[in-house]
């Protein structure tokens, strides 16, 4: 299990960490795009939304940083773009430590599968510091 930093541009990820691979020599980022998730009918991409970054990753001196542009048509606020992700492949722990933290906070997605966790969510807990939840197996 770990803890990783999660950090959310508007719209200009990809320029990003195409940056700070550069300053700290790491591996070529491989993205994803929010071209590349499922479809769904009820959220059309615009073409323009198609190539922004829904997830990629760097290996920063050691450490996994984690990046995305915000989804679109969510609001961009410095402050809401850097969350704290608890990686674990323990489902028990993961709904232990996030029912733990939504009490007096605001769940923004509940612990649920996605086409890339078995269980993954998100909430902002009573300090206003938001946290994802994602399922890795080992």
């Amino acid at each position: 299990m770990g803890v990783q930093v999660y950090v959310n541009f508007n719209r200009n990820c990809r320029e990003a960490v195409e940056y700070y691979s550069e300053i700290f020599k790491t591996e070529k980022p491989e993205i994803m795009t929010f071209e590349e998730m499922p479809t769904d009918p009820k959220f059309i991409l615009s073409e323009e939304d198609k190539n922004l970054v829904l997830h990629t990753s760097l290996n920063i001196c050691g450490s996994t940083v984690m990046f995305s542009d915000v989804f679109p048509g969510m609001p961009f606020f410095k402050g809401n773009n850097i969350s704290l992700t608890i990686i674990s492949s323990d489902t028990d722990q993961l709904k232990d430590f996030f029912n733990k933290l939504k009490v007096e906070g605001k769940v923004d997605m509940e612990l649920q599968e996605t086409f890339w966790s078995k269980c993954y969510g998100s909430l902002t807990d009573k300090f206003g510091v938001i946290w994802q939840f994602n399922y890795e197996s080992e």
